[in-house]
């Protein structure tokens, strides 16, 4: 079998979600590759049915993907070879310090081995506003801050696992780790692009779940496909403001993580973080629509946004506006109209 592989980097997913599930069966396509699931049922019942009933319900995995609920088995796969792996992290940002806390106890002494761990959640962490690779930086084994990135895009995990085509951006200062993911996950549907621009990467993935919500809100209130292009392209201003403070490359913006990432979730039936602004649009209170379940990053990470930003003294009006109606009680009309009365400028 694997004589059939296109990479021989062995590839573990920790992270038995739709989008850790969707990667993981792009991947078994290219590589050996192991999905790691920490609830035992859902591991179990993935290798009986080939199915996540779960989170991807009718659609088949891959006969070669094989799974696992032992954090060890799956660090093995990808360091006890002779081939140095690699690990791809399918949590959200509120798990992702403990699961780089888990990787380094277990995995300190073969850090060498791996070829390096890619992350893909988009979003700030909630009580300290770090970014993901900030996170990483205080969570992982030192040995291995060399070999880790970013890889996001715009990108619906069911279409994805679906196989209808999609193109990502890794990012990440080491090259070896940028061709080892596109060897790992690029062919058929699915297109890599490689890029060093961790930062830029990352800020697009976090500020684009924010303006999704703005727009999700206007389109609740129906004020049409004229002001949901300016809060897509002025949201798009905003996410380079910010990025450029921090230190990313203006360019980046213009690609699949910055401009193509917000246009899908602004847009996209499939978008939670646009289906929270609508229903707020449309009437009902924050409060009941989180407490119903339906969770969106962006509100997760928009008040950590605004006050990095503020701290910065980079201005983010839409953030603010969105923070507004999420936290202080803002109506979402007069949040709009607080926006649409502000001073002019030159764009």
């Amino acid at each position: 079998m694997a004589a059939s592989h296109k990479s021989a980097h062995p590839v573990a997913v920790l992270g038995a979600g739709a989008w850790g599930s969707a990667l993981a069966n792009a991947a078994s396509a290219n590589a050996p590759t192991l999905l790691w699931g920490r609830d035992p049922a859902l591991v179990a019942s993935m290798r009986t049915a080939g199915v996540n009933a779960r989170y991807l319900p009718g659609i088949p995995l891959a006969p070669s993907l094989r799974f696992t609920d032992s954090i060890d088995e799956a660090l093995d796969h990808v360091t006890a070879g002779h081939t140095p792996g690699l690990i791809i992290l399918g949590v959200p940002t509120a798990g992702l310090r403990a699961i780089c806390t888990e990787i380094s106890a277990r995995l300190a002494p073969q850090a060498r081995q791996l070829t390096g761990i890619v992350w893909t959640c988009k979003g700030m962490e909630a009580h300290t506003g770090l970014l993901p690779h900030e996170i990483v930086q205080e969570s992982l084994n030192p040995l291995m801050h060399a070999s880790t990135g970013v890889l996001s895009g715009p990108s619906f995990a069911l279409e994805v696992a679906r196989g209808l085509p999609v193109a990502l951006t890794v990012a990440s200062l080491s090259q070896d780790l940028r061709q080892a993911t596109i060897d790992a996950l690029h062919g058929g549907a699915v297109r890599v692009y490689a890029s060093p621009d961790v930062v830029g990467v990352e800020v697009g993935g976090a500020l684009k779940n924010i303006m999704a919500i703005a727009c999700g809100i206007a389109d609740g209130l129906q004020l049409g496909t004229n002001a949901r292009a300016a809060l897509i392209t002025r949201g798009l201003a905003e996410m380079t403001r910010f990025g450029e403070a921090l230190g990313a490359q203006v360019g980046t913006f213009a690609g699949l993580t910055g401009l193509g990432d917000l246009v899908l979730t602004a847009t996209g039936d499939l978008s939670r973080n646009r289906l929270v602004g609508l229903e707020i649009g449309r009437g009902r209170s924050v409060d009941d629509i989180l407490a119903g379940g339906l969770t969106a990053e962006g509100a997760r990470c928009a008040s950590a946004v605004l006050h990095r930003a503020q701290a910065l003294g980079v201005d983010l009006p839409i953030t603010e506006a969105v923070c507004g109606v999420l936290f202080a009680g803002v109506a979402p009309r007069e949040a709009v109209t607080r926006l649409l009365a502000r001073v002019a400028r030159t764009e």
